[in-house]
């Protein structure tokens, strides 16, 4: 039996408490618990304890893309980030379409043991839009969530069979919303800065209009529907019209969409470059007003590794995407704990409990408490540092907060009671206070 004990540490931001954990489950919690009991320990005076996090929208690029980031590079940066379980999405070489591709991932992903990689298989072969995966005989291979993430399945006709076939499996649809038509050479969100830069503009309706699609077709036939990477103002007041018609619709919001504008795009830098782009302020303060009440449910990170020469050109021409794994957890703390706006709790419910529920996992975004898998990250709330694209540990560099100043940090992951990240050699044995 091993056993591992975590000490001075505060579940949620809370009162600080020792955790005791064995054969990676929580043995014993509290401010008497002996730590000379465990074998190895870490001591976190006046750090925070979290569930560890759950990402429900990355891109590790394996298969195909290795040079830009590989499984084994992915866990290590969602370690780091404080995951203990990402969703990788279906647009690799070749397509996730496949049972067998998908039990591929799944396989190397928990060989290599620092986080669990969920595959998402495609909604559609080969992401083409003209037919349906095998959503049943997928479904069967760890594969929980579907979508055709990069692009949007465009058909109403293909959607609505995607709909009821994924009702038949109790699986998750995630819709890439974006009317492609409306969004042809266009590079930038469409309003005064893409004006000003001469660059083509990205409307919302482009989002909005398979928003509303989708969440009318879910209500007429059923299933579960997920929204990625929500980026408007006019997207919060139509998944707030949808759950109060009684869809079961849920959505997520990027940390660059929670922090950053297309004010950023003066620099016609293609590490801003993204889809859905930046928006304008009114649609960031929409997007934290709607994760705060409910109406967006999660924080995913859209973690999209590019190579430079991918990114180091004109703008229009950059490919879009953004890390994310290491950074989103300093991104939303700035934004909503340090700001006031929320607690430690909120981080918890939208980073991790909030996905493993619309998820249907069992063993993350568990309570921290006796009996339940040592599944944690701990926080330093306090430990300035500078994003630096190259000391990330991703292969990629490609993040939009480079140079860019952040307070938490987080310190330790855990996954299944097993230490996956340390941000300082100050694993210890636990006879050592």
């Amino acid at each position: 039996m091993t056993t591992f004990v975590l000490k001075h540490v505060r579940p949620y931001g809370e009162d600080e408490v020792n955790i005791l954990i064995k054969d990676g489950v929580i043995a014993a919690l509290g401010a008497d618990v002996d730590v000379d009991e465990a074998d190895d320990g870490y001591d976190a005076a006046g750090k925070v304890l979290l569930p560890g996090l759950v990402d429900m929208h990355v891109h590790l690029r394996e298969p195909g893309r290795e040079d830009t980031e590989t499984i084994a590079t992915g866990s290590d940066a969602a370690a780091r980030g404080g995951f203990t379980a990402v969703f990788t999405m279906a647009n690799t070489n070749p397509v996730i379409d496949q049972p067998f591709l998908a039990e591929a991932v799944w396989e190397k992903g928990q060989a290599y043991g620092t986080c669990d990689v969920y595959p998402v298989g495609s909604i559609t072969q080969g992401l083409e839009g003209k037919q349906l995966t095998e959503i049943g005989l997928m479904s069967r291979s760890h594969v929980r969530m579907f979508s055709d993430d990069g692009k949007c399945v465009n058909d109403p006709q293909l959607m609505r069979r995607a709909v009821e076939y994924a009702k038949a499996h109790d699986v998750l649809l995630a819709q890439h919303a974006e009317d492609h038509r409306m969004t042809e050479g266009a590079s930038a969100h469409e309003g005064e800065t893409a004006a000003r830069l001469g660059l083509r503009g990205w409307p919302r309706v482009a989002e909005e209009s398979i928003v509303a699609r989708d969440a009318i077709m879910t209500r007429d036939y059923g299933g579960r529907l997920h929204i990625c990477h929500a980026s408007t103002e006019g997207t919060v007041e139509l998944l707030r019209w949808a759950k109060t018609q009684g869809i079961n619709i849920s959505a997520e919001v990027t940390p660059h969409h929670l922090l950053l504008t297309d004010a950023k795009l003066e620099s016609y830098d293609g590490v801003y470059r993204v889809n859905p782009p930046l928006r304008e302020d009114r649609d960031t303060i929409a997007l934290r007003q709607a994760l705060l009440d409910g109406t967006v449910d999660v924080v995913a990170t859209d973690h999209a590794p590019h190579g430079s020469e991918d990114k180091c050109v004109e703008f229009e021409n950059a490919k879009p995407g953004m890390l994310g794994l290491e950074t989103s957890l300093a991104v939303v703390a700035q934004v909503f704990v340090e700001s006031g706006l929320a607690d430690w709790r909120f981080v918890a419910k939208v980073m991790s409990e909030r996905p493993a529920e619309i998820l249907k996992l069992e063993d993350q975004g568990r309570p921290i408490a006796v009996g339940e898998p040592a599944n944690l990250t701990v926080i330093d709330p306090g430990a300035s540092w500078t994003a630096r694209g190259e000391e990330m540990a991703s292969k990629a560099s490609n993040t939009p907060y480079e140079g860019m100043d952040f307070n938490a940090r987080v310190a330790l992951t855990l996954l299944r009671g097993a230490v996956t990240h340390c941000e300082t050699d100050t694993t210890t044995p636990s006879t050592t206070d």
